[in-house]
């Protein structure tokens, strides 16, 4: 199933994952609302609203750049109003837009608590619930997060849990809601068996040694790609680590996706530990 002329309303669209999802709809002459806070240049952060809406022109899709603070409840409303007048509908919303600090309770202060909670569970929340009146009308409706399987395990939580909680309320929408839109539309979460070579990574985690040993965004841009390919009518509620569910779907070439093929590879968190690596992945992980 193509994606030409669907149109996906895509948080956090302006860099990383969430570009590189647009980028992969957009050869395919998809729609892109690119919904992100980003609209001037960031002397730490590549990309605005502006240059991703460029680069999917590009590539092939028509973009509409709209500054949108996911924390704001009107502004999500009229954003998603604005991208479904200009296009004429919304087939797919992509929940990517995330905030992350690694701080333990003892040293994470409530500002950035909530600053998380906000914008992870509560802005997933929002977008999904406004997007909802317009996703009904679609021929085949998705909506994506980008979240874990809710794996509950002390390891998951200890030393980060306000980010845990944050990341993991993201799942909590979509288990909630797949249940609730069960028969009409497609609500699924897709996470990363390995880190992915992002701003984040390489300003928050671990620099360019550790985007040398992460696999690139085209992975899980492909990965929801397949996913909206699927009959969101019947396909839905899953949980989805992006090379198990790739290798079910017929790939068997992973080491593209490898930033840097002489490096081993550093695991994601979240990953359950009954969900190996498909054996074609070749996937042989630093130990964190």
């Amino acid at each position: 199933m193509s994606l030409a002329g669907k149109t996906l309303f895509i948080t956090g669209a302006s860099r990383g994952i969430g570009l590189a999802i647009a980028l992969r709809a957009a050869r395919e002459g998809a729609n892109i609302v690119v919904a992100a806070k980003t609209a001037e240049a960031h002397p730490k952060l590549e990309g605005t609203i502006f240059t991703a809406a460029d680069e999917i022109e590009k590539a092939g899709g028509k973009a509409l750049a709209l500054q949108v603070d996911i924390r704001e409840d009107a502004a999500v409303e009229a954003a998603i109003a604005k991208a479904a007048q200009h296009f004429g509908g919304l087939d797919i919303v992509v929940n990517n837009a995330s905030a992350i600090n690694l701080a333990p309770v003892a040293a994470l202060d409530m500002k950035r608590f909530d600053l998380m909670h906000q914008i992870n569970a509560r802005g997933t929340y929002l977008v999904s619930k406004c997007a909802l009146p317009f996703l009904v009308k679609a021929a085949n409706p998705h909506i994506l997060m980008l979240s874990p399987p809710l794996d509950m395990k002390t390891k998951w939580f200890a030393g980060h849990t306000g980010y845990s909680m944050a990341k993991f309320g993201m799942s909590l929408v979509v288990l909630g809601l797949a249940g609730e839109t069960k028969g009409r539309i497609g609500v699924n979460a897709l996470w990363p068996r390995t880190t992915i070579a992002t701003a984040a990574v390489k300003n928050i985690l671990g620099g360019d040694a550790l985007m040398r040993t992460s696999r690139t965004p085209e992975i899980l841009a492909d990965a929801a790609a397949m996913i909206f390919a699927k009959d969101g009518k019947t396909f839905s509620g899953n949980f989805l680590i992006d090379d198990t569910f790739m290798a079910a779907e017929g790939v068997s070439n992973f080491d593209r996706y490898r930033a840097d093929p002489s490096q081993p590879l550093t695991p994601d968190f979240f990953v359950p530990d009954d969900v190996p690596a498909p054996a074609c992945a070749t996937y042989t992980p630093l130990k964190r």
